[in-house]
């Protein structure tokens, strides 16, 4: 090898290095610039149809899922979907195992106490599911007092029972139990939102035979998505894609997905 062709040669290598290290800086920037935050999301997915284990594809499913995945993707996350318990959720989120909540949670001023909530996205309210043959002894929230009532512990339906005069309270961890209970009349009512008793006897039709959804509505209350007491830099991403959704019509489709008649 001559000396021209050495020199050729030498500066060729430093030339494809020069290149190969300013493409390993670019992908590197370019990797950066596409990688997106994870939004841990916690629920109890025994809440249809806001939020439920799909029993076909083994995934979360339901109203709830579909919106904070839409809103994180507006907002620029990805999203992890963590089943826990509703009484596990508050103090998940304050501790930092969680980012936000999305499992149909009502915001209260009790709850304002220690979470900070998105833009309402659903107004629901409180009704009862009674057996047919309890329709003349049942026919008001009134004609609850005494009774036995099966509730989900942590909800708007357990703080209402348990201010029901007389009433005996059941607690139970999932809706499917609370039903259960009043299924082998173990209970005169489950106290439940609204579209919470509606969707379940939507999709348990043998059942729905033999029960009857109170014409009553008690509380009307809004549902939002939970974040920690203060961080209000997440609140306002997430509220900033909500309204963004609303403007596109992205949430009515979703809404109607669920919720159409």
């Amino acid at each position: 090898m001559t000396v021209l062709e050495d020199r050729l040669t030498m500066t060729f290598k430093k030339v494809f290095a020069t290149a190969s290290a300013a493409l390993a800086i670019a992908a590197s920037f370019a990797g950066n610039a596409m990688a997106r935050d994870l939004l841990h999301v916690g629920t109890e997915p025994t809440f249809a149809p806001f939020e439920f284990l799909d029993t076909k594809t083994r995934e979360f499913s339901g109203f709830d899922i579909d919106l904070i995945k839409a809103v994180a993707d507006k907002a620029g996350y990805d999203v992890k979907i963590m089943n826990m318990g509703f009484d596990a959720l508050i103090p998940a989120l304050s501790s930092g195992t969680i980012d936000v909540i999305a499992s149909g949670i009502s915001i209260t001023e009790e709850r304002q106490k220690k979470v900070d909530f998105t833009t309402p996205y659903y107004q629901s309210g409180l009704s009862y599911l009674i057996r047919k043959d309890s329709v003349d002894q049942i026919k008001t929230f009134a004609d609850l007092k005494g009774k036995r009532l099966a509730v989900q512990i942590g909800t708007t339906g357990a703080e209402y029972a348990k201010n029901v005069e007389g009433a005996k309270v059941s607690s139970f961890n999932t809706t499917s139990e609370a039903f259960m209970d009043l299924n082998a009349r173990n209970a005169d009512a489950v106290v439940l939102d609204r579209p919470v008793l509606a969707y379940f006897l939507k999709t348990k039709p043998r059942v729905a035979k033999q029960l009857q959804l109170s014409a009553d509505v008690a509380d009307a209350e809004y549902f939002g998505f939970a974040v920690k007491k203060g961080n209000t830099e997440l609140q306002q991403k997430l509220n900033a894609a909500f309204d963004e959704l609303k403007k596109s019509g992205e949430f009515d489709k979703i809404q109607d997905k669920w919720f159409a008649k």
